[in-house]
This record gives structure tokens, sequence and C-alpha cells, in this order.
């Protein structure tokens, strides 16, 4: 019987287990080895080897509606998309109102995680901490690892010939870097064309001298807006989207997404990707096409090697006088206070039963949480594999036996071994993942259920963004206030916006409500399409 669990870290991921635990009725502890919450969301101007942060500039890519806890909406005043000192204060305001800031233990090292003896009966654990140099020991019935997967910057300077031996510049990774002005009148090459390479690249553009940017894939950009000024993520992540994936070939999905990428500007004319791959990536960036444009950003591609001042890159070209080189090649996780025999059935979040569980343990009571990366956001999928492990922990949620557990995990994860500077191995889809283990705790809503009950919610569930409320509608944890939430999410974006009002002739509501009768007799022809679905074991809005 799990009562007492050790939670390690306090960023969003601590803080929902730290909530779920305490709705379970269970006791958790949280260990995190700074003096404060937040994980990397909390910014600081120091460089700490040991701790990953944000930089000074940083902005959510995913919109407060969709980033939110699934019980605790952000303030309507706060921007659609936030910088990282609001995102902090919506996790501190998160944390007084749910009373969760006497349960951490700050200053305070998990140095070792180990099974005790009789594990095999007990599921203990033996967590062995240090405060001010002060070393105990704990007992615990369960563990929730809860440091995400920003722990170790990647640095493959091996891949990169003559940047340790011949190159006399500066080179460092992305982690070290806080905000531009050290740049300054530089020439800068940005290895890594992520979110945070396009990031940095735009930022650099504006102090360096020149600013050059080498990407190994095809990446498409898009925009955080959408083409009528909504945040994209709520426009995208729908039911009925997801719906249109499942239903039609994958060859006419891609078709269609790469059509719709360039219609913002044509990537293969910048030379950041093509229709033909069958290999890319997205990113998030408004800037960087006009940065392209100006030539204050300069596309290369994959370094071949480096001389002492010069760059030299695949297809034969050089860039002379590079006089720093940022790494942005993302980072790798570890849990060096795991064990031994328990970090290593942990290659990468593929081996965990449903990205969470390591299956080939005796005892269910050791959880990863927060080691994944969705299409959406992390701190939703994070929040929703805490409720379903509490739920498990304390006895309303069951595992399958780890013969099942073992047969899922080696189905659905390819016998090649995890190449770190691919994040494909930790991203899958939002909707797909968190529906997932929603069906797992027993939370996932049934449109069609709704359709017959509350029409009106139905079709803004099906239709309309795929936001956390959803997974308060039902089950452990039905919230009162779901439903309005999800009723008012286009007012809550609009409201930051209102700041000067303008009169607009047009009849928004009007339109609205003829867009909902129209949609019913579409979303009833899915009904129709999804029970005869059903029968062959597959729905994608069944709870």
């Amino acid at each position: 019987m799990v009562r007492r669990v050790a939670v390690i870290g306090a960023g969003v991921g601590g803080l929902a287990s730290i909530k779920c635990c305490l709705e379970e009725g269970l006791e958790p502890t949280c260990f995190e080895r700074s003096e404060d919450i937040g994980g990397l969301w909390r910014y600081t101007d120091s460089v700490d080897s040991r701790r990953v942060s944000v930089y000074r500039s940083v902005i959510t890519n995913t919109s407060k509606e969709m980033s939110c806890f699934s019980d605790f909406p952000c303030p309507e005043d706060f921007p659609n998309f936030l910088p990282h000192g609001l995102l902090l204060e919506y996790f501190r305001m998160y944390a007084r109102h749910f009373g969760l800031l006497r349960h951490i233990r700050f200053k305070t090292t998990a140095l070792n995680v180990r099974k005790r003896p009789d594990f095999v009966i007990s599921g203990q654990w033996e967590v062995v901490t240090e405060t001010d140099g002060i070393r105990e020991s704990h007992i615990f019935d369960a563990v929730m690892v809860c440091t995400g997967h920003y722990q170790e910057p990647y640095l493959p300077l091996a891949s990169f010939p003559g940047i340790e031996t011949r190159f006399k510049g500066r080179y460092l990774h992305s982690q070290e870097y806080k905000d531009a002005e050290a740049f300054r009148g530089k020439r800068v090459l940005v290895v890594g064309i992520g979110n945070t390479g396009g990031d940095l690249s735009v930022e650099l553009s504006r102090v360096a001298a020149k600013v050059f940017l080498s990407a190994r894939s095809s990446t498409w950009v898009v925009r955080r807006v959408s083409n009528h000024g909504f945040p994209v993520d709520m426009v995208n992540n729908t039911r009925f989207n997801h719906f249109l994936d499942w239903l039609l070939p994958s060859a006419l999905t891609k078709r269609i997404r790469f059509r719709k990428f360039n219609s913002w500007f044509n990537h293969a004319n910048y030379g950041l990707a093509s229709t033909k791959s069958s290999n890319f990536k997205i990113i998030i960036n408004e800037e960087l096409p006009f940065c392209l444009l100006s030539g204050t950003v300069v596309l290369k591609p994959t370094v071949k090697e480096f001389t002492e001042s010069s760059a030299l890159f695949e297809d034969g070209t050089t860039e002379e006088n590079i006089d720093v080189v940022l790494f942005a090649t993302g980072y790798v996780f570890s849990f060096p206070f795991l064990e031994e025999s328990v970090r290593s059935l942990i290659d990468d979040n593929r081996s965990l039963y449903k990205r969470v569980f390591p299956p080939q343990l005796e005892k269910p009571t050791l959880a990863i949480i927060g080691l994944v990366q969705l299409t959406g956001s992390v701190m939703v999928g994070a929040e929703m594999q805490a409720r379903w492990v509490t739920g498990i922990f304390a006895g309303w949620n069951k595992l399958p036996p780890a013969s099942r557990m073992m047969a899922d995990v080696l189905k659905k994860k390819p016998p090649v071994k995890r190449n770190p500077s691919k994040r494909e191995n930790l991203k899958i889809s939002f909707i797909s993942y968190t529906d997932e283990i929603a069906s797992c705790a027993g939370i996932k809503p049934s449109v069609l259920r709704l359709l017959l009950t509350d029409p009106r919610l139905a079709l803004a569930v099906f239709f309309g963004p795929c936001t956390p409320f959803q997974y308060r509608l039902v089950g452990r944890g039905k919230w009162s206030g779901a439903r309005d939430a999800i009723l008012n999410q286009w007012q809550r974006t609009l409201k930051p916006l209102r700041t000067r009002v303008v009169d607009d002739s047009s009849n928004g509501s009007s339109g609205w409500r003829w867009m909902c009768l129209l949609a019913l007799p579409v979303a009833l022809a899915v009904g129709f399409l999804l029970s005869k679905y059903s029968q062959l074991g597959w729905s994608p809005l069944a709870g």
C-alpha cells in the first residue's frame, strides 16, 4: 500500500505531482536542490553547470490556454504567450493556491534512490538526500522522478573536427547563453536549428557583426499567431483536426501540412525545407524568415570541420573569421541518483510503459514524470501523467501485468539505439498521448455522450482547442469549473488584447452560432462513423 511518496524536482512536473498526491490522500515530500520552484523556467543571470534555466528573452511557444494546469486557468489578463517571469508567477500562484510549498524541501539534493532489500514484497525505496552538507536517509513507498528532459547539455564536439584542437575562437553550449550583449560586434556561428537555435540567431543578429546558422535537417518554420490572429496551437490542436489526421491517408495529410507551411513563405527558396523531405522538424519563430531575407542571418549546411578561425561546410563553402561558435544542440537526460540496476532500464522514454513506468520492476512504484516531448505543451502531459500515476499508487487505477507492459514497450520501440541529437525519440502527438493517458486514468471525455447531454459543450470540445480543462469533465478529479473554462476560453484569449477597443460592426457571436448550427450535423455524422469504427477497437473520441 503506497502512502509516502518522494517527488524529486519542483518544476512543473513536481508541482503537479505534489498536488495529485494530496488529492489522492498520499503524503508527498518533494526534494528540490535549488532554493525555489519553477525548474528551468526560473531564470537566473548566473550560469550554474548543475542547473539549466531559460535565457532572458524566452517566451513560451504554447499559449496559456493550452499550457495551464487543468483546474487552474491562467489569469485572463495574462498575455497569451508568457515571458518566463509571468509563467513563474503563475507557478507560484498555483503552489500557493493548493498549499504545495510546505511539502517541498528546498536546497536538498537527492543523492541516491535505491530499492530496499525487500523491494519485491514492499516496493519501497531508500532515498538519500543532502542538505547543507548533512545527509539523511528516508524510506518511501513510491518515487516520482520529475527532473524532466533538459538536464545535461548535449555537446557533440567529436562530430566537429578541429573545434577543440585548431579553432582559436570561443565555443559554448546554449545553456551558457543569457543575453546577446557579450556577442556584440562578433561573427557568430550557431550550430543547430531547433527552437533555441532559431531564437538565438534572431536575437544575436541585432548586435552581432554577422550570424551564420548551420542546419542539418529540413526545418519548417511556423508562427505562434494563426492567420486570423488567434494562437496557432488553439486553432490547430483540435479533436476535429486529430480525427481528420486519423481518417485521411498520411500522404495526403503530409501534403496538406506542407502546403500550409509554404503559404507563409516558400521554405525551399530559403534553403530551409523541401516538400520531398522525409525527415524534418518544425520550429516556431516569427522573425527568422525576415532575418534570412535581410541577410542578418545566413543559413548554412552542416559543418564539416573547423580551422583556426574558419568553418568549412559540407557543400564546400567556407566562412572566415568566426569569433564564436554557439552550439544549440539540445540536451540529454540522465538520472545519476537512481541505482545502476534501475537506471540501465531507461534507454529513452520508449523504454517506459506509456513513457512513465519501467515495466521490468517487480513493483510499479517508480514513475518518471515529464520525460516526453509533445506536439503541444509538455506541462499538460506531465500533469496528466501525475494524475494517472497517483491514481495507481492510491489503488484507483490498475496497471496490466508486466508481460503485457513489456509487449507494449517492445511494439512501440524499434530495435535501434537512441541518438541523443534526435529529439524525435521523445516527440509524440499531443492529443494522442494525453487521450491515451486520460483513458488509462478514466478521465477522458466522451464527445458522443456530451453530444446527447450537452450539445453546446460537445461542439466546443470537438471543434474547439483541446485545452486541458477537457480532462476535468469526468472521472476522479472532476472540476465543476471545467465547462465554463472551455466555453469561455476564446474570451480569455481576447481579454489581454482589449487595451484599446475599436468599433467592429461585424457580429462575431452571430457567426459563431451559425457555425455551431452547421457543425451539428457534421458532428452527428462523425458520431455515426465512430460508432461503426469503435466496433473495430479504436475511436479517437470515445471515453
